[in-house]
């Protein structure tokens, strides 16, 4: 009996990075990263992977019913982050000062702020 691991996993993407999907059928598309799961190894990236909710209308709330577009959530291994200078790349890590940062493979510029 295989059962899913809830161990968690440890996630070079963070929020509000810039990523380009490699693949699946957004591939291409370059987004800003609004949430991370950790634990599905997940992404919820804007305007990607838009998929379509039906609305069921609530007057309390004054939301309108139909049918609403909202983000789907990505597999990590299927983006890649940009690095400002170079692109989409791998990512690194490194000490620096008495910071364990996130670096560039290709140029080694910190993708950390």
């Amino acid at each position: 009996m295989a059962t899913a691991s809830t161990a968690h996993k440890r996630v070079d993407i963070r929020r509000n990075d810039t990523v380009k999907v490699i693949t699946g059928r957004d591939k291409g598309k370059e987004g800003r990263v609004l949430r991370v799961f950790p634990n599905d190894a997940k992404i919820l990236v804007e305007h990607v992977m838009m998929v379509k909710k039906h609305v069921r209308p609530n007057p309390q709330a004054n939301i309108k019913g139909g049918i609403a577009e909202q983000e789907s959530r990505i597999a990590i291994s299927n983006v890649q982050l940009v690095c400002a200078s170079c692109g989409p790349v791998r990512i690194g890590h490194e000490v620096r000062g008495d910071r364990k940062v996130r670096v560039c493979k290709k140029c080694g510029t910190t993708l950390d702020k």
